[in-house]
């Protein structure tokens, strides 16, 4: 149970002014020749540390009270006692909430009244006093200054760790946005010819049609495989979901040239670390889906991998017909994201023919 800050403050205020009122009241019981504790004492030290109510919204003020109600206090021949302590944690609070500029400042005009007393009253005697009330400013000051500092660096880094977390957080939440669209996109897209082919061939062709089916289920299946693994990754909070590979290039490809279409590959992208080679299927894979989803009656693709030292570049071309640039959306952007995210770079847009896709990823490790 976390308990309002009023309750702290109304606390710390008891405890002092009762151990003000407490410690008086015993030393003019037991000091030899000390003042009897009388109602008036009671009732200033009690004033005086009640104060401490207010001090988080008016520390300035509390401080310059309290320090008057002590100096006061002590001047006029009531029973002594640790009333000190007040303006001790109002300049304390001072320190810790405006500065230890406003903090001394305010030090300073105690200490100057103080001064300006002892020349007006001629009470040399009170000399002493000012180098004990210099030694008192300096280190209430400075133990308030250094909780400040301490607090401050502390806060600091809670706002460092929580922007971290959210932007890990925000990262998460793209990568698994950009798995899920990959996985749906393609597998509709290629379900969407499909039964767009059996729909058309259903009545001259139906062995034709059936296989178109069979297509279909076979998309569905690897779509809701993908899918099922994206989502165990969101209930686990683990990354256990199987990892994208051009090894598995051959399923994009087939389903590719079920569409329809005619795939040639050059190249070969070689090993590639795990990232690199995820994210190249990845783009692999929404190039082709790219292609059967927008392109203008497109029947043929290239797709080409060149291996250089310290990178790979990855093609791919399809021959459209009166391609123009399009409007990025989903697909377009999340390529943009997975080849910054490893510090390489994409681009899409028409070229002489056609459509191409054209992106380059960093190899860490090679040279």
């Amino acid at each position: 149970m976390t308990w309002p800050p009023w309750v702290g403050r109304v606390v710390r205020t008891v405890v002092v002014t009762a151990f003000v009122l407490g410690a008086t009241s015993g030393a003019s019981r037991w000091q030899p020749g000390a003042a009897p504790m009388t109602p008036l004492a009671a009732g200033w030290l009690a004033a005086t540390g009640l104060t401490l109510l207010v001090v988080h919204r008016f520390p300035l003020t509390v401080f310059l009270l309290t320090a008057a109600s002590a100096f006061g206090y002590y001047a006029s021949g009531l029973p002594g006692g640790p009333v000190i302590l007040v303006p001790t944690i109002a300049l304390f609070v001072l320190t810790r909430q405006r500065g230890p500029l406003n903090a001394g400042s305010a030090g300073a005009a105690v200490l100057a009244a103080y001064v300006v007393h002892i020349v007006l009253t001629r009470s040399f005697a009170l000399e002493s006093g000012a180098g004990f009330l210099i030694v008192w400013l300096t280190a209430v000051i400075g133990v308030g200054t250094a909780v400040r500092y301490q607090l401050d660096a502390l806060a600091a880094r809670r706002a460092q760790a929580d922007e971290h977390r959210h932007r890990l957080a925000e990262q998460e939440r793209l990568r698994i946005a950009r798995e899920v669209h990959d996985v749906v996109a393609h597998s509709l897209a290629m379900i969407n010819v499909q039964a767009g082919v059996a729909a058309h061939v259903a009545d001259r062709r139906p062995e034709q049609a059936k296989e178109a089916l069979l297509n279909i289920k076979s998309a569905s299946a690897s779509a809701l495989k993908d899918l099922r693994a994206t989502l165990a990754v969101l209930r686990s909070g683990e990354d256990k979901a199987p990892a994208p590979s051009l090894a598995q290039a051959g399923e994009l490809l087939a389903h590719a040239r079920d569409a329809g279409l005619t795939v040639d590959v050059h190249g070969d992208a070689g090993e590639l670390p795990a990232p690199v080679d995820a994210a190249a299927y990845r783009i692999l894979q929404e190039s082709l889906t790219n292609v059967v989803r927008h392109a203008d009656q497109p029947e043929h693709v290239d797709v080409r991998f060149e291996r250089q030292p310290g990178s790979v570049t990855l093609r791919v071309r399809d021959d459209g017909r009166g391609t123009t640039r399009p409007t990025p959306g989903h697909g377009l952007r999340g390529m943009g994201e997975r080849a910054a995210a490893l510090g390489g770079r994409c681009t899409a847009g028409p070229v002489e023919g056609g459509f191409e896709v054209c992106v380059e990823l960093p190899i860490e490790g090679e040279a």
